[in-house]
């Protein structure tokens, strides 16, 4: 399981970059906007010089409205800025066919740019307080749209959680849909280390957090703390060495 790191700035991406060595993904988003807010092209460009250059930088392009055109060039600015992951949070499409339409534009926009890019279609766990796609259409919207990976997250930060919204045997069956599809599962929203067992049962590719590795759990208005980054990593491998151990596993 990969650990992707939301800093919300270069003062935050700089604490990431002492904690390379526990984590995999630094993504750049910009918490004020909103879930998966979108930072300003100058803040990539930063960020992207003081990680280290054998970590991908991601970037979210917001949380975006059914706009195919505005957001395929969003998503290419994200691309030019230095991001090699780019996400995108379906916000505004209330249709499968409506987050298709946005995630082929930004598909075809970002690899025809970088081909290597890699792009994930995110949805929300809570998408029935929004009304947007079902979290369970995501896998088969990117699939069908060329996209890299499927992802969950929460559009409203409230203090309800991941699993609040889609319990872990619906977030097992989004994973194994993702996988079924040739995709990575990315899973995020106010996780925390007590998540990680059920996140390693289920087969979780990639986990987003931020608040986990702030300061007093805080994503709004704490800061990222290297040492949080280390004991969240050192968690995550714990559950992966005892999942490893167990029969089914193995």
């Amino acid at each position: 399981m990969l650990l992707l790191i939301s800093p919300d700035g270069v003062e935050e991406a700089l604490a990431c970059a002492k904690a390379a060595e526990h984590l995999d993904i630094v993504d750049v988003k910009k918490p004020d906007e909103g879930s998966l807010g979108a930072n300003f092209p100058w803040v990539i460009r930063e960020i992207r010089g003081v990680v280290p250059a054998d970590k991908p930088v991601s970037a979210t392009v917001g949380d975006v409205p059914y706009k195919p055109g505005t957001v395929a060039q969003a998503a290419l600015g994200a691309a030019v800025s230095g991001a090699t992951y780019i996400k995108v949070g379906l916000y505004g499409c209330t249709t499968p066919d409506q987050a298709i339409d946005v995630m082929r534009g930004v598909v075809r926009a970002v690899k025809d740019f970088r081909p290597d890019a890699f792009v994930v279609a995110s949805g929300y766990a809570d998408a029935h307080r929004i009304g947007c796609v079902n979290p369970l259409a995501l896998p088969d919207i990117a699939r069908r749209s060329g996209s890299d990976a499927a992802m969950l997250d929460t559009a409203i930060k409230d203090g309800t959680r991941l699993f609040d919204h889609v319990p872990p045997e619906a977030c097992a069956e989004f994973v194994r849909l993702a996988h079924e599809a040739g995709l990575l599962a990315a899973l995020a929203g106010s996780v925390k280390a007590a998540d990680l067992a059920t996140l390693t049962r289920i087969g979780t590719d990639i986990v987003g957090v931020r608040g986990a590795v702030c300061e007093g759990g805080d994503r709004d208005t704490g800061r990222i703390q290297p040492r949080l980054v280390a004991a969240f990593r050192a968690e995550m491998d714990r559950h992966a060495r005892e999942f490893a151990a167990t029969p089914a596993a193995s």
